[in-house]
């Protein structure tokens, strides 16, 4: 058992994230340094978070981690390379110590858990290293710029460091030093904002990002003139819509830019298609009601997953809701199908119903998280929190 004196545990949250500019290749692969910036806007943790508890201690005798509740391989890349980086920036910040703290050489224990579906869609993994780069700096004592760390794990995982809207600047630099998140707006800057997860499906999806990048990179011509032609205008494009709050124009762009990196999945060789019926079922409805009320009410953005991200203002929440309901009828879990904040019932007009024009998909849509932008990782201060115990194993389940 690690003794309790020599332990030092920290416990965070992290926030998922969304593109509203996509991020989809890399340049350098080891480094994870991406081929176009990207903007992203934060979501509440209220919602949808990643918890970490990070201990380290001196009787542990090897790295260990968990990931909700069952022992992963640590030596996996992606993992080993936070690590080295979080131990190597610790070791710079106290060089001038002339001889590093016992701590340095301590080994850790992770455990971590997402309140939502891992894997499926909903960028777990931004909101798993970003929050395990921040648990890492804080039991390691480093004080600097993760988006390094935090990168080498998941690349958008960076843009989980900020909250509000986000900017993953692309740098031009080999070493990736000039790659990093920064906050384009806070959390705070447009109250209004909404964001309704539409979940179509919860299950592993059957082309991780990874690879599926990777291919792109090798296959797509549409990849490259995005990332030169395209991207730049929209960066500073959508940076300008963020602070004028013009849903109209953010709609716009958002739903713009998913379709073009959905074709370029499609331009792909072998081509990679992550949305399935549900989800385009999904684009005409929000194009339908849009058209209905003559102006972009609502706007889709789909990542690598069938699920959608629909974004919309606080006075349109309740009618898209009904209009999903109404489109993609609940099956049995009527009482379920709304989580998070809560939407008041609300009535489709005839004209509106007419509008949709579609049959209704029963089951179509699982279930919706009705959320709002919101703040970076977050430290737990309260030791109840903690995922491992004093013994620095994973606490039993309650």
């Amino acid at each position: 058992m690690a003794s309790e004196k020599q332990l030092v545990a920290v416990t965070c949250t992290a926030p998922v994230n969304i593109a509203v500019i996509k991020y989809w290749g890399k340049r350098d692969e080891e480094l994870i340094l991406p081929i176009n910036s990207s903007l992203s806007v934060t979501l509440h943790q209220d919602q949808l978070k990643t918890t970490t508890t990070a201990v380290i201690s001196k009787d542990f005798t090897e790295d260990q981690i968990w990931l909700n509740g069952r022992e992963e391989d640590v030596g996996q890349p992606r993992i080993q390379a936070c690590l080295r980086e979080i131990r190597r920036l610790a070791r710079k910040r106290r060089c001038a110590d002339d001889k590093d703290p016992p701590s340095l050489s301590y080994k850790v224990h992770v455990a971590s858990v997402n309140n939502f579906p891992t894997a499926a869609g909903l960028a777990s993994s931004a909101a798993g290293y970003a929050c395990l780069a921040y648990a890492l700096a804080r039991v390691y004592g480093v004080e600097s710029d993760l988006s390094e760390v935090a990168r080498r794990g998941s690349g958008s995982a960076c843009r989980s460091l900020h909250g509000g809207f986000v900017e993953w600047q692309m740098g031009e630099r080999a070493d990736g030093k000039d790659s990093i998140a920064q906050q384009v707006a806070p959390e705070l800057h447009w109250p209004e904002l909404r964001v309704l997860i539409l979940v179509v499906s919860a299950e592993k999806k059957p082309t991780g990002s990874t690879v599926g990048m990777q291919t792109s990179v090798e296959t797509s011509p549409l990849l490259r003139f995005r990332a030169e032609a395209v991207v730049p205008a929209r960066m500073a494009e959508m940076t300008r819509y963020i602070k004028e709050r013009d849903f109209q124009g953010f709609g716009q762009l958002t739903m713009k830019d998913s379709n073009q990196f959905h074709a370029i999945c499609l331009d792909t060789f072998p081509p990679i298609s992550y949305l399935n019926d549900i989800s385009r079922r999904i684009i005409h409805l929000v194009h339908c009601f849009n058209t209905h009320h003559g102006q972009t009410k609502v706007a889709y953005s789909f990542d690598a997953g069938p699920n959608a991200v629909i974004f919309t203002l606080d006075d349109t929440v309740a009618e898209f809701v009904a209009a999903v309901r109404h489109s993609f009828p609940p099956e049995s879990n009527g009482d379920k199908f709304l989580k998070g904040l809560p939407v008041r019932p609300a009535l489709l007009s005839d004209e509106l119903k007419a509008a949709l024009g579609m049959d209704p998909t029963p089951g179509g849509v699982k279930y919706i998280i009705a959320t709002q932008v919101g703040p970076g990782p977050q430290i737990l201060d309260d030791p109840h929190t903690h995922l491992l115990g004093p013994d620095g194993l994973p606490k039993p389940a309650v």
